[in-house]
């Protein structure tokens, strides 16, 4: 038996979520697994605070991805994560590997279903960056960016919370490829991270104004691709400036998960005026891919082409603030919490 620190939802989230929505507890777990389930026995190194996760935590059904399921309440939160396996009765896992995948928001996890679980081919980089940059985060940013703008040097693109875990990634891939990049976040600081670190052409906070007057400033010559995770208002006023035959990629909404009544879109005659095609996508119809991704980004991470930042929040006690801070912009980079080091 271990003992195991667990973070509980305590009853389902209306409006944005507060820490006291979540329950720290302790348990105890063992590590028999079940003879032919082919489970794992971990310990959970590194979790993602994803925006998606709000979504669990209301009561709704959602039939078309299961990823979006419900949390109960009083259940553990489950969440994209980095695990060590500490016993296996999967040939393909074994006992001191490193894993990423969906796991608990606890100490150790008992996994019987391993599908959609990666087995961690590099180390020579943090163990964090498989729940960013080498884990769906970064997939994401990779399938959305190349299967879906059409994206071509010279063109003009856009995008939203760009010192997030998927933008700041979106936009070094956009710079590659030779375009003109201009990125947005909520702060003063992220700014100067998203032109620095990040190396976009441009940058502003959104909070200081995104309407007309200050699109039409940071995009004289118009939006060709508009890479969005925040929807909205954001997305409504981008569609008066998006050039002929421009393309918005819907990759999140973090501004209306927290909404009893989602905003409306105003715009969307830009659509057929503009001929632009608008189109959402999930990671999970590419996991496949995700063996030639991680092959690219370790390439480039090693070369020193691609950077990420993480905000890493140190153990369980802090994750609820953390996950909470998502939505309130605090976080600096994508966003972490670090059960244990090894």
């Amino acid at each position: 038996m271990f003992p195991n620190k667990q973070v509980v939802l305590k009853n389902y989230v209306t409006g944005y979520p507060k820490e006291s929505d979540f329950e720290l507890r302790t348990t105890s777990v063992s590590s028999d697994i079940p003879r032919g389930s082919n489970g794992v026995f971990v310990k959970n190194l590194y979790l993602g605070c994803d925006p998606y996760m709000r979504h669990r935590m209301s009561a709704h059904e959602s039939k078309d991805v299961s990823l979006l399921l419900s949390f109960a309440p009083g259940s553990v939160i489950i969440g994209l994560g980095v695990s060590k396996v500490v016993k296996s009765e999967n040939p393909e896992f074994k006992e001191g590997d490193y894993v990423w995948g969906l796991t608990g928001w606890e100490e150790y996890s008992m996994i019987l279903n391993l599908d959609g679980h990666f087995k961690i081919k590099y180390t020579d980089v943090p163990l964090s960056y498989y729940a960013g940059i080498l884990g769906m985060p970064g997939l994401a940013a990779y399938i959305g960016f190349h299967n879906y703008s059409s994206a071509k040097e010279g063109d003009v693109v856009y995008v939203t919370s760009a010192a997030g875990g998927v933008g700041q990634l979106v936009g070094q891939f956009a710079k590659m490829m030779g375009c003109r990049v201009v990125g947005s976040a909520s702060t003063n600081e992220k700014v100067d991270l998203i032109k620095g670190k990040f190396r976009f052409d441009d940058a502003f906070n959104y909070k200081d104004g995104h309407d007309s007057a200050v699109l039409k400033r940071h995009f004289p010559k118009g939006i060709d691709v508009f890479f969005d995770n925040v929807g909205g208002d954001m997305l409504n006023q981008v569609l008066l400036h998006m050039n002929l035959y421009g393309r918005v990629v819907v990759s999140g909404m973090i501004s209306q998960y927290n909404l009893a009544e989602p905003d409306g879109i105003h715009n969307l005659f830009c659509l057929i005026t503009k001929r632009v095609e608008m189109k959402g996508f999930s990671e999970l119809d590419h996991r496949a891919k995700y063996p030639d991704y991680l092959e690219f980004a370790i390439k480039n991470i090693r070369e020193q082409k691609l950077v990420f930042v993480e905000d890493i929040a140190q153990g369980l006690e802090n994750a609820s603030s953390a996950f909470v801070g998502i939505f309130h912009g605090r976080n600096v980079g994508k966003q972490i919490i670090c059960v244990a080091n090894d």
